[in-house]
């Protein structure tokens, strides 16, 4: 597969490891701009890692990785946030002792030219809870806060493409649909995104593409409609 220029994010046989364990076998894959695409498969299939080594926290061992054309594979993390992508991981990473309005503060960035602009105000419109608590520590926040949080965090800097890891893992499915419905959201407004879900139905709603995972490489691409009409498939590398 050669290097698709017109792709705002595109990894071209990427390989990783931790440690002496090899991760990922040559991972093709690649987001359009305000494309939503998740990364669907079983746990250890490669999902977060692949993740991971989009935004520099694991350092690939072979392969290209570009945004916009540009190589950022063995760029630092905050080079390659602020060449356009945001990481919103599963551990949700907040700033336990600074306050919700610190952490918000703490993301944000000027917006180059052509990029979405992203204010405070914005984040406390996806979820007013936020703005009931902004002067309470983060650490003192529910887990399904702390998610808010670190979107609302990450979306801040403004970025091309967001990276968000297992956004509803653990969350009520009040907070589950609303997180959704911010994906959907922040995807009309042209922001690429690149989604980790185990649970499939919300996947497969706000995903205009999806690929699936299975030891380490990418198995399968197509439409939601797609992979739900192939059963065999789903039976093979979703199943539990």
């Amino acid at each position: 597969m050669s290097i698709n220029t017109q792709a705002l994010l595109q990894l071209k046989g990427v390989h990783a490891h931790y440690g002496k364990s090899h991760i990922l076998h040559g991972v093709d894959f690649h987001v359009a701009p305000g494309e939503v695409v998740s990364l669907l498969g079983r746990n250890g299939s490669g999902r977060s890692t692949t993740m991971k080594t989009i935004m520099g926290l694991v350092e690939p061992s072979d392969g290209q990785i570009t945004l916009q054309g540009k190589k950022i594979a063995g760029a630092r993390s905050f080079e390659i946030c602020r060449a356009g992508v945001a990481f919103v991981p599963e551990e949700r990473e907040v700033f336990h002792n600074l306050t919700v309005d610190e952490n918000l503060r703490m993301g944000e960035q000027k917006a180059p030219a052509g990029r979405t602009r992203w204010s405070v105000e914005q984040m406390f419109d996806y979820f007013p809870r936020l703005k009931e608590r902004r002067n309470t520590r983060a650490g003192s926040l529910s887990g399904g806060e702390q998610q808010m949080l670190t979107m609302c965090r990450s979306l801040l800097g403004n970025p091309l493409v967001m990276l968000i890891d297992e956004p509803t893992e653990g969350l009520a499915p009040k907070i589950v649909q609303v997180v959704g419905e911010v994906i959907k959201d922040i995807h009309s407004k042209g922001v690429s995104v690149v989604l980790v879900e185990q649970k499939l139905a919300i996947a497969l709603k706000v995903s205009s593409r999806v690929c699936v995972m299975g030891h380490g490489r990418i198995v399968f691409e197509g439409t939601p409609q797609e992979l739900t009409s192939n059963p065999q498939l789903m039976t093979d590398w979703l199943a539990v």
